[in-house]
């Protein structure tokens, strides 16, 4: 593309922003294998075999936030000329907020949350880090970098900052793309400050559509009145205090996603089936990378040629295969297309300040529960999983954490403790949870009466 310079914008119907035009260099990225992959990824991965509309995919979901970036920074820009936003800052926040899910795998938060930490622990992979290496393989192979200094964009100093916005950074992290007199752009797209950031506001609107909820959140509101103020710790976007409410609903929002849908407990036992079915199929599935190089489902990641053709459709690839090798996996996905999932036996509150590794404590619960009736069962034939439900910052009030600003002292802001928005307002602010299933669907019965006898053993 480098030299063949595009000077047209493009209009997308988007379902949730209406008409959105987007600037050409994001057309160039957009139009791209490694953009054009994040069509076979469900945003909501399991959940689709619960709720029959949550069947959006990440390609949508970061076209929309690169709109809203676009939208948070020239409203800044327009409202708040002293606070120097160039071109270049708007077309990296932009680029930022359409690549910031270039990492994701298959089924999205399946592949990062359950399976590859029990595929290949060692790697600690988050899809973050991928979509940074995602982000420079999509540069590099596509010959954009003439392209992005043809729009004015300045390389490396401009990568570097798209990169550092895709992460997020808190307040005293080292940053290179920016000074600090504009480390608020950091909190646009990634916001490791607060939480409140372009990314939830999308995902949040996008979600509630296609599962048929409602979102409280009113997104163009914090657009229109938000604004970067002083404050004791530096610069930060800040927000009306009258608008309060309105993140109280934006936090509750995000934990009714996760009580009513992401944390469903079909959604789970699906996605716990799929992960299974991926884990018996890791040895025997081969990507191809670059050069002649093969790779598995985990290995993928190392490679991103391979990680490129590494989508949803993998699952399809299993159901529909032959391979002998693959045939208990190939059985996993069959019991879910027929609906024969594994059975729900029980669940119980857990202590949610509890920071004890998950993985193992699952695998301690799981033998503990077989014991309660050893001929029967051992503790394969059991799936535990720990649900964690909060508004955002673990067990803390996240607004009280946001800063504000007064309409007759918009330059300076300020926090607003919880007793002073109003007491009808919650004090516990995380919950955790145990569940139990069984996945031998002949012995529900019996698992129920192992779960019972372990449950009232629990101290």
């Amino acid at each position: 593309m480098a030299g063949n310079l595009q000077t047209s914008t493009k209009v997308f119907n988007d379902p949730i922003h209406g008409h959105i035009e987007l600037h050409p260099l994001l057309i160039c990225i957009i139009d791209t294998p490694q953009f054009q992959r994040l069509r076979y990824i469900k945003q909501l991965g399991g959940q689709y075999y619960v709720f029959p509309g949550a069947s959006n995919n990440r390609f949508e979901h970061s076209i929309g936030v690169a709109y809203l970036a676009g939208c948070l920074i020239e409203e800044l820009r327009k409202r708040q000329p002293e606070l120097e936003i160039n071109e270049q800052d708007v077309l990296s926040v932009q680029i930022a907020g359409l690549c910031h899910d270039l990492g994701h795998g298959p089924f999205s938060h399946l592949y990062d949350g359950r399976f590859m930490p029990l595929a290949a622990p060692g790697k600690k992979f988050q899809h973050e880090d991928a979509s940074l290496k995602m982000f420079d393989h999509l540069i590099n192979s596509n010959k954009l970098e003439d392209e992005m200094k043809n729009y004015g964009l300045v390389i490396p100093d401009d990568l570097i900052f798209i990169k550092e916005l895709i992460l997020g950074k808190k307040l005293n992290d080292n940053v290179k793309g920016r000074g600090k007199e504009k480390h608020f752009l950091y909190e646009i797209v990634a916001n490791k400050i607060s939480g409140v950031d372009v990314d939830k506001m999308d995902y949040f609107a996008r979600d509630c559509h296609h599962l048929g909820m409602q979102c409280n959140f009113d997104c163009k509101r914090f657009l229109t009145l938000a604004r970067v103020c002083q404050t004791s710790d530096g610069r930060h976007i800040c927000l009306r205090d009258k608008e309060v409410w309105n993140m109280y609903d934006f936090f509750y929002t995000r934990y009714c996603l996760h009580q009513r849908a992401y944390q469903h407990r079909v959604t789970k036992v699906v996605e716990i089936m799929i992960t299974d079915a991926f884990l018996k199929a890791h040895p025997h599935i081969k990507i191809k990378g670059s050069g002649e190089e093969y790779y598995t489902i985990s290995g993928a990641v190392d490679d991103m040629d391979a990680y490129t053709l590494l989508t949803d459709n993998i699952f399809q690839q299993i159901l529909h295969s032959t391979d002998e090798n693959l045939k208990e996996a190939r059985d996993i996905l069959d019991r879910i297309q027929r609906r024969e999932l594994y059975v729900f036996v029980g669940e119980t509150k857990r202590d949610a300040q509890s920071q004890t590794d998950i993985m193992e404590t699952c695998e301690r619960y799981k033998a503990e529960l077989a014991q309660y009736n050893p001929e029967l069962f051992n503790k394969d034939d059991f799936r535990v999983d720990i649900v964690v439900r909060n508004y955002g910052m673990k067990d803390k009030n996240p607004v009280t954490e946001l800063w504000f600003y007064r309409k007759t002292d918009p330059n300076n802001a300020y926090k607003i403790p919880q007793d002073q928005v109003g007491r009808i307002l919650p004090n516990v602010f995380q919950e955790s949870f145990i569940r139990v299933y069984c996945t031998r669907m002949d012995q529900k019965e019996a698992a129920r009466e192992c779960f019972e006898q372990w449950y009232k053993n629990l101290n």
